[in-house]
């Protein structure tokens, strides 16, 4: 019996103790959690921030060269006076298409909003395509008319 009563005391004390240590390690388990949850949304707002200063950049640096456009269409305009009348209407049909396309890329770039990475990098990627060929069209026109 006392052996009985030993062998149950000491399987008691091995529960105990591990009870104890797995609590601790829980414990932990959820102290860690706690902190890459912390870590998680740390590195979430730091992605938001570089992502809305991503977007403001792109559209900074692509509403300068719109408001150049805007420049070089009226030089153009004003060129086109000096132009004989049958070459004139022809010149000042290009730059009306020149100051449309350019005046349509003004407003999708103002009218984008926010809608996640994935559709901002394509939107970026088909805005810069836009403004690529616009550029070439402007490129067009100062070659053929020089």
């Amino acid at each position: 019996m006392k052996y009985k009563l030993i062998a149950f005391f000491a399987f008691m004390l091995v529960v105990t103790m591990s009870i104890i240590t797995s609590c601790n390690s829980s414990a932990k388990k959820v102290e860690e959690a706690k902190e890459d949850v912390v870590d998680a949304k740390d590195e979430l707002k730091e992605a938001e921030e570089e992502y809305k200063m991503d977007m403001q950049n792109f559209k900074d640096e692509n509403l300068r060269q719109i408001e150049a456009n805007m420049v070089s269409i009226n030089e153009f305009n004003a060129r086109a006076e000096k132009k004989k009348k049958s070459a004139r209407e022809a010149y000042k049909a290009k730059i009306a298409d020149l100051e449309q396309q350019n005046t349509n890329l003004k407003m999708k770039l103002d009218g984008y909003q926010q809608e996640g990475k994935e559709n901002w990098d394509a939107f970026k990627s088909e805005f810069k395509s836009d403004m690529d060929r616009l550029g070439e069209a402007f490129k067009d026109v100062t070659v053929k008319n020089n």
